[in-house]
């Protein structure tokens, strides 16, 4: 029997929604810290959210192979990511151009992606990271390029680790991955660009 999940739930109006999402996409990019808000019509299927489910829509494609956790590669996403964006699912974290955590996985340190080369640094893994809030958690203090002074933000979903795993992906600059963190219908993008600290008490 065909599962139906893997060919429901894409964007209803595909090319106008991918614009829009790409657009609040490249906004945060350049401009980290700050939260944009995704409006689509996707459903994928769970544990993926819909928020999530529209980034990869917009970003995934025939020629980025996709990696995911072991909830959503145990799900219907491989199928519904093949029939709707025609992307191939890795098992291997260093073959991936974007990789989906969903919100209560565990997050695997971020040396195990692809981190691209000094010569092509752009051959490196996305990660788009579902959490549950992009407030109430441990305040961490945002600084570099596209941030005027600084920006703050106290996600809660996040490792206590992280602010190690990012200092370690922000030393091999120009290499390293981009973040894209999903809560709800918001997103926020921490490219390998931005230096992050926890705030001192």
């Amino acid at each position: 029997m065909t599962d139906t999940l893997a060919f429901a739930g894409g964007f209803q109006e595909p090319v106008f929604e991918a614009q829009a999402v790409f657009r609040t996409l490249m906004d945060c990019m350049a401009r980290p810290g700050t939260v944009g808000h995704v409006t689509a019509s996707v459903l994928p299927p769970k544990p993926l959210s819909p928020a999530a489910g529209a980034v990869a829509l917009t970003l995934c494609d025939h020629d980025t192979p996709v990696w995911l956790t072991p909830a959503l590669a145990a799900s219907a996403l491989p199928g519904w990511l093949a029939f709707n964006a025609g992307s191939p699912v890795t098992d291997e974290r260093q073959n991936a151009r974007f990789a989906f955590v969903e919100q209560g996985a565990m997050l695997p340190n971020l040396c195990l992606f692809a981190q691209g080369t000094q010569e092509y640094p752009d051959r490196s893994t996305t990660l788009i990271v579902e959490i549950a809030s992009f407030e109430g958690g441990r305040p961490l203090v945002l600084t570099g390029p596209g941030i005027r002074s600084q920006e703050e933000i106290a996600p809660v979903g996040l490792p206590d680790m992280f602010a190690h795993f990012w200092s370690e992906n922000h030393q091999s600059f120009p290499r390293g991955v981009d973040l894209i963190l999903v809560a709800g219908d918001n997103i926020l993008c921490l490219p390998r660009t931005t230096v992050l600290r926890v705030k001192e008490a």
